[in-house]
């Protein structure tokens, strides 16, 4: 009865009810960054070295939308309102959408300079300064064109 009793706490203390950890520490069914992983955050963070703050960079909320136009009208309203983290991943996801083109064969590792991608980076910029306003007028500029 007693090495029942024993094995009943062992089975039951904290370190037995921690949820099991993948390789890439991940919870299970959970991707790094994707879905409901963790960390979760609303504030921009990891744009640069003066806001990394980690290693694994917070899951920040997704935009509604996936369109360029969509993306940036996204960003600003959210930099407007306050909501960097929601901004960010706006902004990171405009400027990758702003990098899908056709290209020569051969070319593909060939860095984008295009006015759009850089204009982009700029306001990514901006917000890494905390400069929001200053990312707001970057996006409109990039709108209006």
């Amino acid at each position: 009865m007693r090495r029942a009793a024993a094995l009943l706490i062992l089975l039951c203390s904290p370190a037995m009810a921690q949820l099991p950890q993948t390789d890439d520490g991940a919870r299970p069914g959970n991707i790094i960054g994707t879905g409901m992983s963790l960390p979760r955050s609303s504030t921009a963070s990891n744009l640069n070295a003066a806001t990394t703050h980690s290693d694994i960079a917070p899951n920040l909320p997704a935009p509604a939308t996936d369109t360029l136009p969509g993306l940036l009208a996204t960003a600003r309203q959210d930099l407007a309102t306050g909501q960097t983290g929601a901004a960010q991943e706006a902004l990171e996801r405009a400027e990758t959408r702003a990098l899908d083109r056709s290209i020569p064969a051969g070319t593909q590792n060939i860095p984008d300079d295009g006015r759009m991608v850089r204009r982009i980076s700029q306001a990514r910029q901006a917000l890494a300064a905390g400069n929001l306003a200053g990312a707001i007028q970057i996006i409109d500029r990039i709108m209006v064109r």
